[in-house]
This record gives structure tokens, C-alpha cells and sequence, in this order.
């Protein structure tokens, strides 16, 4: 029999369930809709505000570029981005099998010196000093510069990561060699606050970047309603924050936007405030982020993002935008730095990371992407071909059905 902690466990998944599932466009819940299903007009809107990078005193705009999806031909989005004011360019050797470097490189030609740019490699226990530099290396030919200001080991959800002399001993000959200027990681999974606290007590870093958002804060759980307050993520990723801005190390936040379903928020918008400039604004209250970056697709979702920039008070339609957004997406979106289900596949499936990869293809649309992340995957989920789902039935504490998604994922991605 359940004790009375587990029926209020319980009753939590059932209410967001029904929630979920019973909140359509007549907007019973907070109000009725707007009344266009896209996002207002914001063509004239420009970055109004930048922030202190730490101790790297670097000044960057407080909505950034994130290039994950940039390809080749897309030289036009980092103009626009920078016509309206953006001066800071996060990219990786890994993203869109390097043309988003490659693209970065042409655009930025002749204008170097007003930007910042930042790359990434993932880096192991095992790579050695001359792995890593080659890495960085291919990054700087096809960035054409010859250097990047911030490299971070990227994806990085083990300690054992940051222990690695080898990238020590990289990152001291490649600032001799004017390479790099400033180092850090970035992390969006399960033990992302070990691995920040493990940097920040052994002053490992300059930078971090990392996922988080108002699904991983229990304030904002708790300002919804008192019932939700066990379904935030990350409990303690505001306090590990605050420790990396008291030693004076810069946070740039992503993921901001918890799966960006834009599209579920359209009908309720209005000329006020859109959902992403409610996410983006959540996450810049917070003083201990310095700024956000954010995957930029288009010329109007360019607009729309920066019509965000330089106001960091949640105003109540905000918080309404965001409440609406979590009610709707609470138990249809996975919460991949909650990693609550780690350890219940018998099989070593890597539940969160899979469906991290099955939110690429769904939610950004974007299943290129998608499929070489999944690739990327020690472990996969064949697997749950041939499983009866039970083993994971219960595994995640926000109420996903997790058996009903990982086999039609690897079908999809494999």
C-alpha cells in the first residue's frame, strides 16, 4: 500500500496529466488565447543591454547567438544577428558537421575584432595535450581567426572530465601560443551541479555554460502552486550559480527556453510579450547569469529574441505566458539535467540523453542534428525493441511515459 508521500506523488503526476492533456485552445486555465498564431512584430528591436562575463571582463550582449543548427548559406542570419547588435557567436567543431565554424568564419570575415567567439570540443579522460590541440586547431581554420576567445570542453557530465592533465596542460601552451583566451565547460545533464561545484572549488574555470531555465528552479514552481513543489529540476543548480559568480566566473545559460514548442504559445501571445521573451527574461533576472544564447534560425526569430534584451523584470503576463507553458508541456517534455530515471534501464539504455535526441527531432525540428547526436550515444536504445517497457514504466518522477518513447526513437534516429 502507498504511504500518503507516495499518493501525493501520485496525485501530482495525475493532476499534471489531466492538465496536460485537458488545457486546448479555449485557455480555461489563464485566461483565453490571443488572437495571432504568430509571433508579434519586432523588426525594430536591437540589444539593449550586455553583461560582465566574469573575470574575463568580457562585455556580451545579454541574448547571444547559438549556432547548433547553422549551415552553410546562412551567412545572412550573422549579419542580421549582428546588425542588431549581437557580439557574441557560441559555436562548436561538432555542430552541423562543422559548417556552422565554417559559416561563422565567412560571415565574421573583417569583423573580428567587434566580436567574441567561442567554441567547443569534448574532451576525455584519455585525450592527450596534441588531440585536443588538433581539435582546436580545426576550429580556428574553419573559424578564420587565430584564435577563439572562450573554449569550452563541451557536454561534459563527469568529474572525471575536468581531471584530465592533459587539457591543463593544452589550455597553458595554447594561450602562449595565442590560441585561446579563457577556458570552461559546458553541461546540461544529470550531475551538472557536481560537475560546477568540482570546477568552482578547484577554480577550474573561467566560464560555464549551461542549461537552465525556469523548469529548473523551484521558485518558479513554487510561486505556480505549492503542489509543484517536487517537480522542479536541478534543485540545486541556483545555488551552485551563486558560488561560481562569487569566485568571480562568468554563466552563460541555455536550453532556455524548456524544449522551445514555440508554437504551443502563439495563440497566446499578444503584442506584449511573447513566450521566448518571457523564458529569456526568467532566466536574466537571475544576476548571477550573464547573459543566454539561444539557437537563432531565422531573421524574424532574430528580431523576436532580441525584442527581449535589456528588461529583466518578470512581469505578470510573463509569468503567465510561462505558467500556461508548463501546464501545457509539464509531463510532454523531458527534463534531461533531471536525470531522475538514471540507472533503471537493466539494459544501460541512457534514458535522458535518448530522449534529449528525440526533443532535437521533435521539438527544434531539426532531425539531422538529431541523428548525430544520437549516433554520439555509447549506449542506445535497441534495446527497447524488443522490451516490454516495464523495467522504466515508472522510472520518471514527472510522469513521462518513458517505455512509450525510447523504442519509436531509435526507430525514428537510429
Amino acid at each position: 500500500m502507498a504511504d500518503g508521500s507516495d499518493q501525493a506523488v501520485m496525485d501530482r503526476r495525475s493532476f499534471l496529466r489531466r492538465t496536460a492533456l485537458g488545457l486546448g485552445v479555449s485557455g480555461s486555465l489563464l485566461g483565453g488565447p490571443g488572437t495571432s498564431a504568430e509571433a508579434p512584430a519586432v523588426a525594430g528591436s536591437v540589444i539593449r543591454r550586455q553583461g560582465r562575463l566574469g573575470r574575463t571582463g568580457i562585455s556580451l550582449s545579454d541574448i547571444s547567438f547559438g549556432s547548433s543548427r547553422l549551415r552553410t548559406g546562412q551567412e545572412h542570419l550573422v549579419h542580421h544577428a549582428l546588425d542588431k547588435g549581437i557580439n557574441y557567436f557560441d559555436t562548436a567543431d561538432s555542430y552541423t558537421g562543422g559548417e556552422s565554424e565554417t559559416v561563422i568564419g565567412r560571415a565574421l570575415k573583417g569583423r573580428r575584432d567587434a566580436v567574441t567567439i567561442v567554441s567547443k570540443t569534448k574532451v576525455w579522460p584519455g585525450d592527450s595535450r596534441d588531440e585536443i590541440m588538433r581539435a582546436l586547431e580545426g576550429s580556428l581554420r574553419r573559424l578564420q581567426t587565430d584564435h577563439v576567445d572562450v573554449y569550452f570542453n563541451h557536454a561534459v557530465n563527469e568529474v572525471e572530465r575536468l581531471e584530465n592533465p592533459e587539457w591543463y596542460e593544452f589550455v597553458e601552451l595554447a594561450r602562449r601560443q595565442g590560441k585561446l583566451r579563457f577556458t570552461g565547460f559546458s553541461g546540461h545533464a544529470g550531475r551538472l551541479v557536481n560537475v560546477i561545484d568540482h570546477a568552482v572549488e578547484n577554480d577550474l574555470v573561467d566560464v560555464l555554460l549551461v542549461s537552465y531555465n525556469f523548469g529548473q528552479d523551484p521558485a518558479f514552481y513554487e510561486s505556480l502552486t505549492r503542489s509543484f513543489d517536487r517537480i522542479a529540476t536541478q534543485n540545486g543548480l541556483p545555488a551552485a550559480l551563486s558560488r561560481a559568480r562569487q569566485k568571480d566566473i562568468g554563466v552563460v545559460a541555455m536550453k532556455t527556453l524548456m524544449g522551445a514548442r514555440l508554437n504551443d504559445m502563439r495563440p497566446y501571445e499578444t503584442g506584449e510579450a511573447t513566450f521566448a521573451q518571457a523564458a529569456f527574461r526568467w532566466t536574466l533576472s537571475n544576476p548571477d547569469v550573464s547573459a543566454l544564447i539561444v539557437s537563432m534560425t531565422s531573421e524574424s526569430q532574430i528580431d523576436e529574441y532580441v525584442g527581449a534584451s535589456g528588461d529583466n523584470r518578470v512581469s505578470a503576463t510573463d509569468l503567465d505566458l510561462l505558467m500556461r507553458y508548463a501546464k501545457l508541456n509539464g509531463t510532454a517534455y523531458c527534463r534531461q539535467a533531471c536525470n531522475d530515471c538514471e540507472g533503471a534501464c537493466p539494459y544501460g539504455v541512457p534514458i535522458a540523453d535518448v530522449l534529449r535526441t528525440r526533443m532535437y527531432a521533435t521539438d527544434y525540428q531539426d532531425v539531422d542534428f538529431a541523428r548525430r547526436e544520437y549516433a554520439a550515444l555509447t549506449v542506445n536504445a535497441v534495446a527497447c525493441l524488443t522490451c516490454s517497457g516495464e523495467p522504466c514504466r515508472n522510472a520518471c518522477s514527472h510522469g513521462l511515459d518513458v517505455a512509450a518513447w525510447c523504442a519509436p526513437t531509435h526507430r525514428m534516429l537510429a
